[in-house]
């Protein structure tokens, strides 16, 4: 990339966005766009990953198509480049109405938009793809990438027609942006999308001004009112969230009465009530909001104070997710996790939902039964499944290789895999998946009932090592000297949080020359990936079961882990 391309980005970035100068990791990964490459951006919430195609968006010729997995961040989005003199941005989705949605295809026909957002389920209609190809895209953006990964926490069946979808409109540039990738992750990523010689930008996942605390319980009413009054009592704005509506309902309730301004989001309120509360809380009317996980994705507001946990979510990449919502201006911020134990055994059920074998062999007997390809609106006629459900499923088969789609986006079985073998294979790697979750829960419990630093737990769950050697000085393990009163005292077996340590932490434990992100072999669970790794203790991402922690004395003296 030659300097006068470096010096138009900067340019373009002060004249429409106002921004006076970019941050080193951001024009290494605009000038990669610049150049036409495929690129993989791993930053921290808040460090401005949408920078990095809203600069070279006005640059290149041709629109830029953004995938966003939410209506009401395409809307943000949207809204904030309008404000932008010489940025014009527009959105299709089901929010609309064909002939709003209609309009917009005109305009970007006209070439009258520089960006379009859409969600993932609109690229499954073919009429979009169409007009996508006809319109020839400069660059494809996938943001929240981590949903494309099967990996990743918050994986979303409907993302892994992405990859076809790019071939179909022309092959343009992916860009895929995320904030919680670890490396297995970006791998998938990578693979899911068929990036080709990827420009890979990571950045790490510190956010050092929020501090980490967590507070236990054994009783569920002493948990209900602590969180009411940590809420009431940290500063403005800030948000909680809960496990259920219901809970998000009566958290939001009792802080009302305490006179402060609150409001509840989940999943059961209206469009355009779940709007609202979005957007009083952007415009500071709202000193709470009390939300499932269904709020917060992309959230764009800088100032909020803290963000509390009423209860733990399933995985520690949720938590981070939910967590950077905090502290995005960069000041002293908070995240709390109010953490009882039981409460995870519901999250443990959650992980368990995976097609069932039967409902895979329902759907691989229709396609080989079917008469040559099969249009995946006829396939969902035939099987009776919801359109997520039968995505699910059409997903496992094309990992095994069952099931392949052609050009024009139809479903062509293989030859020679019989519906029996093709559901067996592909409840085996649905098996996988749910011990995989089944492990993050596990993981999520190492983290609230850890004895050392919680900074060093998290960052080494993401493979990045802390550069502090013991303490970060914020969090709460790290700034008191012993645990809080109400907490509980957790033993050396259940620090790993993954069913305990194969062996006793406590023997010999040598020189720990096995390094985060190196490729390791074990005798039982298969090939591996080292997350993190400490004198004593090394944590591996195993294909086959998910995350396990294992004593290095008692790996070396059994021979347990081979480097790959």
């Amino acid at each position: 990339m030659t300097s006068s391309s470096s010096r138009r980005l900067r340019r373009r970035a002060k004249d429409v966005f106002g921004w006076q100068q970019l941050r080193p990791e951001q024009l290494v990964a605009m000038e990669a766009v610049m150049e036409r490459r495929d690129t993989l951006v791993v930053m921290p919430t808040g460090a401005g990953k949408s920078a990095v195609y809203q600069v070279p968006g006005l640059l290149l010729p041709g629109p830029t198509v953004v995938v966003s997995p939410l209506i009401a961040l395409q809307r943000d989005q949207v809204q904030g480049l309008l404000r932008r003199e010489g940025a014009d941005a527009a959105a299709v989705n089901s929010n609309q109405t064909e002939r709003q949605n209609a309009a917009v295809w005109d305009q970007i026909s006209a070439g009258g938009v520089d960006f379009l957002f859409l969600a993932p389920e609109q690229l499954v209609k073919e009429e979009v793809i169409d007009q996508l190809a006809a319109v020839r895209p400069a660059l494809f953006v996938v943001d929240e990438a981590q949903c494309v990964s099967a990996w990743g926490h918050d994986f979303r069946p409907e993302y892994l027609r992405l990859g076809h979808v790019v071939e179909r409109i022309g092959r343009p540039p992916v860009l895929a942006l995320t904030a919680s990738a670890a490396a297995p992750v970006r791998r998938d990523i990578v693979a899911q999308l068929g990036m080709r010689e990827v420009s890979e930008i990571v950045t790490g996942f510190d956010r050092p001004n929020i501090d980490l605390e967590v507070i236990a319980f054994r009783d569920v009413a002493a948990k209900r009112r602590a969180v009411v009054e940590r809420a009431a009592a940290e500063a403005k704005p800030g948000l909680v969230y809960a496990a259920t509506r219901r809970e998000a309902e009566d958290y939001a309730e009792e802080l009302g009465l305490l006179g402060l301004d609150t409001a509840a989001y989940h999943a059961g309120l209206s469009a355009q009530e779940r709007s609202d509360v979005h957007d009083r809380f952007l415009e500071g009317a709202l000193d709470i909001v009390v939300a499932t996980s269904a709020f917060g994705m992309g959230i764009d507001k800088p100032d909020v104070r803290f963000v509390l946990h009423a209860s733990a979510p399933g995985s520690l990449d949720a938590y981070y997710q939910e967590i950077g919502r905090a502290g995005r201006d960069g000041k002293p911020s908070r995240a709390i996790l109010a953490y009882r134990p039981k409460d995870l055994g519901l999250q443990r059920f959650f992980a368990s939902g995976r097609p069932d074998q039967d409902t895979v062999t329902q759907v691989a007997r229709v396609l080989k039964e079917h008469d040559g390809p099969m249009h995946p609106g006829l396939l969902r006629k035939r099987t009776r499944l919801t359109a997520s459900r039968l995505t699910a499923v059409v997903n496992l088969l094309e990992q095994v290789s069952a099931v392949r789609t052609n050009d024009a986006g139809e479903l062509v079985p293989t030859e020679g895999f019989s519906a029996s073998e093709a559901a067996s294979q592909a409840a085996e790697r649905a098996n996988a998946h749910k011990r995989l979750e089944r492990s993050r829960v596990d993981m999520m419990r190492g983290y609230a009932e850890t004895n050392g630093c919680r900074r060093r737990f998290l960052l080494g769950y993401f493979g990045e090592a802390s550069e502090e050697a013991e303490s970060c000085g914020s969090c709460d393990r790290c700034t008191s000297a012993e645990a809080d009163g109400r907490g509980l005292t957790m033993g050396p077996e259940v620090l790993a949080g993954t069913g305990g340590l194969i062996g006793e932490p406590s023997l010999p434990p040598g020189e720990n020359t096995i390094l985060p992100g190196a490729s390791v072999q074990h005798e039982r669970w298969g090939r591996g990936s080292v997350m993190s790794g400490e004198k004593e203790r090394v944590t591996v991402l195993f294909d086959s079961v998910g995350y396990r922690t294992l004593s290095l004395a008692v790996a070396r003296e059994q021979g347990l882990l081979t480097l790959l």
